[in-house]
Order: C-alpha cells, then structure tokens, then sequence
C-alpha cells in the first residue's frame, strides 16, 4: 500500500508561505507533463502525492487551518486521490466555460465517467469511479463538471507500460476522444509505483 500524507507533512502557515512558490512551481512542471487533453472539451490529469500535498496545502493556507483535526479531515479526502502501486488515479475535467456550453453540454455527458478506459497493448483498463464521488455527483440526466476515476493495472500491464503503446479512450455516445501516451508521460506515471 502506497504510504499516504499525514498532518506531520502538512506545514504549518508560516513555513509554507517559505516554500509556497518552489511547490507551486514543482506542480505545475508535474501537471504540464501529467495533462493529457481527450479531444476538444474533457482533459485529465493524473495525480500523485505531490499534486495532493499541494492540494491539501492550498486548502490549509486558503481556510486558515490551525487544529490538526481540520486538516485531517482534508487529508482523508485527498489521500483517495494518491495512486497505490500499479495504479493510476487521475481528475477528469470538461473544460467547458460558458453557461451555454455546459447547458448543451453536460446532459449529454451522463455517464461520462463510466466511459474511459486505458489500455496497454491488448489489455484493456476500466476506469473505476470512486463510489462516495459517483454517489455525490453521478446522475442519470447530467454529468458534473469534475470527476475523479482511478485505473487499477494487471501486473502484465504495469510491467509492459514503459515500453507498451498505451492508450486513453473516451467511449461515450456523445463524445469518443483517444489519446495515445508519451513516454515523459509514462515514465512519470510509474515513478508513483516506486515511491514508498
């Protein structure tokens, strides 16, 4: 099992202030290569302990969180969003803006989130869709705006990814999009599995 934060890594305000841009920045690196567009309206991006720890800072700084209690319960969010080995976890986005859009839009989207798959070669991924989040935000008339799916690998597949021709396909009557992996991408996807 994949270790996951706790309040001891969390900083408090003032040390965090120190190093708020050296993170943000480190993100932001992580996020450019982690992004993978799915056609011209969904993107996601892949998640690890480092977008978290960001994640849960930014939530710290923005609420004035001082009781250990408080970012406990942020971290037992977050830490569902950091990947397990052989695991990918990432944050589906419909980058719609306009009001108009997202009404065309996100009733067609139902179901969205039931409809990606990663492959690696001739292995075929579901995505899985946490159940509290399908629970809060899957209706059957409308798709939210964010959903958070996570792609459990075989072994046979997690030891092929590196060098594999993986794939990431949206199958949905309204909107099919496939999106082939680099391997920046790949490489930093599998340096998750190792850290311990």
């Amino acid at each position: 099992m994949m270790r996951t934060l706790t309040v001891n890594d969390i900083l408090d305000l003032r040390a965090y202030e120190k190093v708020r841009s050296e993170l943000r920045q480190e993100v932001i690196d992580l996020k450019r290569v982690r992004r993978v567009a799915l056609g011209p309206i969904l993107s996601i991006v892949f998640e690890n302990k480092t977008t978290m720890l960001f994640q849960v800072q930014e939530m710290a700084r923005a609420e004035r969180m001082m009781r250990d209690q408080d970012i406990q319960a942020e971290l037992d969010v977050y830490n569902e969003l950091i990947p397990d080995h052989n695991e990918l976890v990432a944050t589906l986005f419909v980058e719609l803006t306009s009001k108009a859009e997202l009404e065309e839009w996100l009733p067609k989207l139902a179901g969205l989130e039931r409809s990606l798959e990663l492959s690696v070669g001739e292995v075929v991924v579901p995505g899985i869709v946490d159940a509290s989040h399908a629970e809060q935000l899957s209706r059957s008339d409308i798709t939210a705006s964010v959903h958070y799916l996570r792609f459990q690998l075989p072994a046979e597949a997690a030891s092929s990814f590196l060098e594999g021709d993986v794939h990431l396909r949206v199958r949905h009557s309204a909107y099919e999009a496939d999106t082939s992996f680099d391997r920046e991408l790949k490489w930093s996807l599998m340096t998750d599995w190792q850290i311990g």
